[in-house]
């Protein structure tokens, strides 16, 4: 863990060579974020783990170094990246489909199944956009908990809030995205 953190804060400063040691550390716990969000988008079918993680890895090191503080803010930046990977494909294939609007999202946030989301990732991510204008730290959140499969103390010492907000403003969050996806 404290490795992983030290080698973090040398790829900040610019350490390129960083990048070879970090790479077999969070490999597999990238892969394991990976196939969980294949598995829940139903999205196995157009990628692979592997690609789905090289393609994410690779716009997240990028060429621009990034202040990261820790292993945590890395593996959400990784789900956020994972995120913006599918996201970009969904609309893609949508823009190539006939009648590309989008369709009424029936998903049971309550419990905040991914099971149903398949093609409906898209009015997810234009849902969790609507939030991000109204409560950003609640939109991190579902983005840490959902893709990034934070836990609630994991997400509080990485937004440096207590366990009891991140429990409130899952709480809040996943209510007002229940009733934007009805909608």
């Amino acid at each position: 863990m404290a490795e992983i953190t030290q080698i973090l804060q040398r790829l900040s400063v610019g350490e390129k060579q960083a990048i070879r040691e970090l790479t077999p550390l969070v490999y597999q716990q990238l892969r394991q974020i990976a196939q969980g969000q294949l598995t829940a988008e139903n999205d196995a079918r157009r990628w692979d783990a592997t690609e789905l993680v090289h393609e994410a890895y690779l716009r997240l090191i990028g060429d621009t170094p990034v202040g990261w503080k820790d292993r945590a803010h890395f593996f959400a930046a990784a789900a956020i990246s994972i995120r913006r990977v599918l996201v970009d494909n969904a609309r893609k294939l949508k823009a190539q489909k006939r009648g590309g609007e989008a369709q009424p999202v029936n998903i049971d946030l309550v419990g905040f199944s991914r099971d149903e989301l398949g093609c409906e990732l898209l009015a997810l991510d234009e849902a969790l956009e609507k939030l991000k204008s109204l409560s950003q730290r609640q939109s991190q959140i579902v983005e840490l908990r959902f893709f990034g499969g934070l836990t609630q103390d994991e997400i509080s010492e990485l937004l440096g809030i207590s366990r009891r907000t991140v429990a409130g403003d899952w709480a809040m969050a996943r209510a007002w995205l229940y009733r934007e996806l009805k909608n």
